[in-house]
């Protein structure tokens, strides 16, 4: 860790000011701290890593194989341990999830008060859009219907199709993944409406950008609601029977951000029912969904098994990678972390 001092030296009358980064000492082991590695690395990667973090003691394993001594005795890891393995650390001081979603380890007990959580915003954003316009379009175009209609040699028109251009888009979080998207349906003609929890400056892609209590007076106008949140204690079971019955007759929905956000049979029961035309979705509630959930049942609606981020697009691993290397300068030169978790919120400070 570094600090600044500041010495004057007095020089033909005139004070001339030094800089001087004085370190601080190491610990008695030799090493500044314990380094868990817990995401894919290559032997690039690794040297990319080592070189800033020279004096450290690097341990690479993973999620899977990692034990519970190792989590313990680290003082900084990258990757998202099983809770269970880090809770209580003694010695954890940092450390980067490489997901975006922080939930499991900010609930009581888990992390001491003192530990830094910082997490991947930022990696995400195209992934999990591109895979969220791939299931709208599918659903508008009923390529879904097609497939199964291929699958029984059938040859048979559906009918007619919806579009983007034209169509009302209402984006719930504007995170990096509700900013990406809405980009994406910008591009293509969509009419984008944002909602957010905190006032900021409108983004150009945005055609009209509300707070959260205007959530439901927007719900009726929008063709498309998708909903890009984290999972935290104000957006459990956010859309509930009573606010799926507020969206607009014949509207889909779609969910990349957490299961948790949706009552699953209540959706169910919009689908069915007619009231929604159907939704997409790459998270649901439970995880994994049993194989004898009646949504799986359900034509218009698909589903993809939580697999739109992960490592599935390899910018995506890139983008994880660079935050943390980036963020393991600024902790051993003890500067602001970029993605910092409000463990009273579950956002990013």
């Amino acid at each position: 860790m570094l600090q600044e001092a500041v010495v004057f030296y007095i020089l033909s009358k005139k004070q001339i000011k030094y800089k001087i980064l004085i370190i601080k000492k190491q610990n008695s082991g030799g090493n500044m701290y314990n380094i868990l590695v817990l995401i894919p690395m290559d032997e690039e990667k690794k040297k990319l890593l080592e070189e800033k973090s020279k004096g450290c003691k690097i341990v690479y394993s993973n999620e899977n194989e990692v034990t519970k001594e190792e989590v313990q005795n680290a003082n900084i890891v990258i990757g998202s341990p099983k809770v269970d393995m880090v809770k209580g650390s003694p010695n954890l001081k940092w450390m980067q999830l490489n997901t975006a979603g922080a939930d499991q380890y900010i609930k009581e007990g888990i992390l001491s008060e003192e530990v830094i959580l910082t997490n991947s915003t930022g990696a995400y954003g195209l992934a999990v859009s591109e895979h969220m316009l791939a299931m709208l379009l599918e659903l508008l175009k009923k390529l879904h219907i097609y497939r199964d209609n291929q699958n029984k040699r059938l040859w048979k028109s559906e009918g007619r199709v919806r579009s983007i251009r034209g169509s009302k888009v209402l984006i719930v979080g504007l995170g990096d993944i509700g900013c990406n998207f809405g980009e994406m349906i910008k591009a293509l003609g969509g009419y984008t409406i944002g909602v957010k929890r905190r006032e900021s400056a409108k983004p150009s892609y945005i055609d009209e950008l509300y707070l959260n209590d205007k959530l439901d007076e927007l719900l009726p106008q929008a063709d498309i609601v998708a909903l890009c949140l984290p999972s935290t204690k104000d957006t459990q079971k956010l859309f509930d029977a009573q606010r799926i019955g507020k969206m607009k007759t014949g509207s889909i929905l779609l969910n990349m951000g957490r299961g948790t956000s949706v009552d699953t049979d209540a959706l169910c029961d919009a689908v069915e029912s007619g009231h929604l035309y159907g939704a997409g979705l790459d998270v649901v509630d439970p995880e994994p969904l049993p194989s004898d959930h009646r949504i799986w049942g359900l034509e218009n609606v698909v589903i993809t098994p939580h697999i739109s981020g992960w490592y599935n697009l390899a910018e995506t691993y890139e983008r994880i990678f660079g935050i943390s290397l980036d963020n393991l300068e600024r902790f051993l030169k003890d500067e602001e972390l970029f993605n910092v978790i409000d463990f009273n919120t579950g956002y990013v400070k």
